[in-house]
């Protein structure tokens, strides 16, 4: 595993006890806004909007906090406009950083991002700087007790590209176009699939196997992370799972 993909694991496990919930459906809820706002509030025509709902209804937001945040970003209800903003940048040891945000102000959150990364021993890149190590992909999670073969067999059959072992749940990776029809497929073969994704999917990772920079970068992205605007952050580190361990301890 590297980059976003350990980051994504860490988060999960932290997840099941962590208490920044409130935060977590706030930042779910703000994308449904975003997304009913952008395609209109019918989820059968809108599938970005019918994406976030299944992620909030998996992290369990109450379907009429969901429904609300559905009102509002289709006008049917007053609330804040946000804008998608990404901000690029470096982590130590040349760990390359894409930030993806949700802002009612554009000024306050890019300076709030840019304190962040040097506060945490980063730096804040212009447009273009470390996107292109990346590739737009969809991914979607398994649980890890499903059969792997099974798995495999399914997803490739639907359009899937990879399928990878990451410790407690297997990732299937597409093309985005093809995401949709990859998760219907493995949801139809009974391997109860998570929420589908598009993820940023690093094309080349920087090792970084000292431990105290390995702990720089992930104090780094964690930092970002927490953050009421950002939504996702996407990097192209590769730790040792040893290290990723001692630091989900």
């Amino acid at each position: 595993m590297s980059g976003h993909s350990k980051w994504a694991t860490t988060k999960h496990r932290k997840g099941a006890v962590d208490a920044a919930r409130a935060k977590v459906f706030a930042k779910l809820i703000r994308q449904i806004e975003v997304a009913a706002r952008e395609g209109g509030s019918d989820m059968t025509a809108n599938a970005s909007l019918r994406t976030m709902y299944t992620k909030a209804r998996e992290a369990s937001v109450p379907i009429d906090t969901i429904e609300r945040a559905v009102k509002r970003g289709s006008g049917e209800l007053e609330g804040v406009r946000y804008e998608s903003i990404s901000y690029e940048g470096y982590a130590p040891d040349g760990v390359a950083v894409i930030v993806e945000c949700l802002s009612d102000n554009r000024n306050r959150t890019g300076a709030e991002i840019r304190n962040i990364f040097s506060r945490n021993g980063g730096a804040m890149a212009e447009p273009g700087a470390v996107s292109w190590q990346f590739e737009r992909k969809g991914v979607v999670a398994v649980p890890r007790s499903k059969d792997e073969d099974q798995i495999l067999e399914v997803a490739m059959e639907a359009g899937a590209e990879d399928l990878a072992d990451e410790d407690e749940r297997w990732m299937v990776t597409s093309a985005p176009s093809d995401l949709a029809a990859v998760r219907h497929a493995l949801e139809d073969a009974g391997l109860e699939p998570g929420a589908p994704e598009l993820s940023m999917v690093p094309t080349t990772t920087v090792e970084v196997e000292s431990e105290s920079e390995a702990k720089r970068v992930l104090r780094l992205i964690e930092a970002l992370d927490d953050h009421d605007d950002v939504q996702n952050v996407y990097a192209n580190f590769d730790i040792p799972d040893e290290i990723m361990a001692a630091y989900e301890g």
